[in-house]
């Protein structure tokens, strides 16, 4: 398809060509009404003259007779650009005036009529057009008076040049201009179709031009470049995932052959062997737990937990999840306490919550039994709280571990991302990621903070609205 076909199919052009064509229609009809309105009262004016004449004229043939209205008819019509004034007897012969000629039966009967003339002087010549009246005198006389119809036809010609000269140039500068507001149009479009041809290829770093416009093609831009900018993210955490479950699989899965070679090998009795199937196990179960923390991020990332969000209370989550956990903060030597005073609603999925919770408990109580020790005066506690600040819920977990460094905040929620000084603990690197999938899905966030020492996790998810009918 030629450029100029493009052009000529593009919706900015056919709607620019609709509203030229209602635009020169309601020209054409405003200035044929005014057209035939002027005409109107030309008429009208011309009407009036010759009524007043016809009548002052009838006065004076009944006040002084037949000569008297000749004389004066003959003196108004030498007047130069005079009205058209005739007066004949009852048989037709002319007595005075200035016509020359009219078409036949004009004089026949009383009346208003548009017609060809011409005047005494004027043997040849066209021939004008006059709007004339005949008025029937006492004794048969007619007495015909009346106005030439060329200042009227020129007025009318006039408005009409103007008018098809009007059209003409709205045609024309709307044509131009559909044109002008098409090719800008269609280059954006074309930009547009070229930057998805290179997504479409496979590179997801493109992004649909902006005009800065702020119009409608540049709101269909940004949206479409945020929706580009999380399926790049996607498939970048996709790769990412990818990459690092080949790698972290890797380790407990040669783990696993070794053993299983070595029981083979070296295995002498049933409890060489026993023993080697009781790691087996461990280490699948790991594996598996593993699997199942990525299928809980998966299932929160995609949106598919918002079908069964209910509304519950976070404190009697906080409460429940540290009840799980102090059996193993009482194993570790630490302090598990719990904040939750008053009721703090959430409407959400409640399993993705309290095992996101209870991820960042696992943690702290993992790093604060790491850190903690009588000798260097840290209080071996970790404080579990749940509160209102605002239209938000604060899920927060407070230990007095090492921390972790501000710098590395943003890349320790990533799948698989553990830092050096944790790679001695038991772990997979998803629990973070888990519980910062599950803040997303309910709208929220995972926010790390100093704790001064340690680290303070909060989960911030928002407020619940609150029923009707209720304080």
């Amino acid at each position: 398809m030629t450029a100029l076909g493009k052009l000529l199919r593009t919706t900015a052009f056919r709607l620019t060509l609709v509203y030229l064509i209602v635009f020169a229609l309601f020209a054409v009809f405003l200035l044929g009404y005014f057209a035939l309105n002027t005409r109107r009262l030309i008429t009208e004016q011309i009407t009036g003259t010759v009524d007043a004449e016809i009548t002052g004229l009838s006065e004076q043939y009944n006040q002084n007779g037949l000569r008297r209205l000749v004389v004066i008819i003959d003196n108004r019509s030498r007047r130069p650009g005079s009205s058209l004034y005739l007066i004949t007897t009852p048989s037709g012969e002319a007595l005075a005036g200035n016509v020359g000629s009219l078409e036949p039966g004009i004089l026949d009967k009383p009346g208003w009529f548009e017609t060809a003339y011409r005047r005494l002087e004027e043997s040849e010549g066209p021939e004008h057009h006059a709007l004339v009246r005949v008025f029937q005198l006492a004794g048969g006389f007619r007495l015909l008076v009346g106005r030439d119809l060329e200042e009227r036809e020129r007025m009318f010609g006039i408005i009409a040049t103007a008018g098809r000269w009007s059209v003409a140039m709205v045609i024309v500068l709307g044509v131009a201009g559909g044109l002008f507001v098409s090719r800008r149009v269609l280059k954006r479009v074309d930009a547009m179709t070229e930057t998805t041809q290179t997504i479409m290829s496979g590179d997801l770093s493109g992004r649909l031009p902006e005009a800065g416009t702020g119009d409608e093609l540049d709101r269909l831009a940004s949206n479409l470049n945020a929706m580009l900018e999380r399926i790049e993210s996607l498939m970048r955490g996709l790769k990412e995932v990818s990459d690092n479950v080949a790698h972290d699989l890797r380790t407990p899965l040669t783990r696993l052959r070794n053993r299983s070679e070595q029981a083979l090998r070296m295995g002498k009795s049933d409890k060489d062997y026993r023993a080697a199937l009781e790691a087996t196990i461990e280490e699948s179960d790991g594996l598996i737990r593993t699997f199942d923390a990525l299928l809980m991020i998966a299932r929160a990332e995609s949106g598919e937990a918002r079908e069964g969000m209910t509304e519950f209370d976070a404190s009697e989550v906080a409460r429940d999840v540290s009840e799980l956990y102090e059996p193993l903060a009482d194993d570790k030597g630490l302090a598990l306490h719990v904040e939750a005073p008053l009721a703090a609603r959430v409407k959400g999925n409640r399993e993705l919550v309290s095992q996101a919770l209870a991820n960042l408990v696992d943690n702290a109580i993992k790093y604060a039994a790491a850190e903690a020790s009588p000798l260097n005066g840290v209080v071996p506690e970790v404080v579990v709280a749940a509160a209102t600040q605002g239209d938000r819920i604060l899920l927060s977990v407070r230990d007095k571990g090492p921390g972790i460094p501000e710098g590395q905040r943003p890349h320790v929620v990533q799948r698989f991302v553990r830092l050096e000084q944790s790679r001695s603990q038991p772990g997979s690197g998803l629990g973070l990621s888990l519980a910062a999938a599950v803040a997303r899905l309910h709208g929220g966030e995972l926010r790390l903070e100093d704790n001064a020492p340690g680290l303070k996790a909060v989960l911030a998810l928002p407020r619940a609205e609150p029923m009707q009918g209720t304080a």
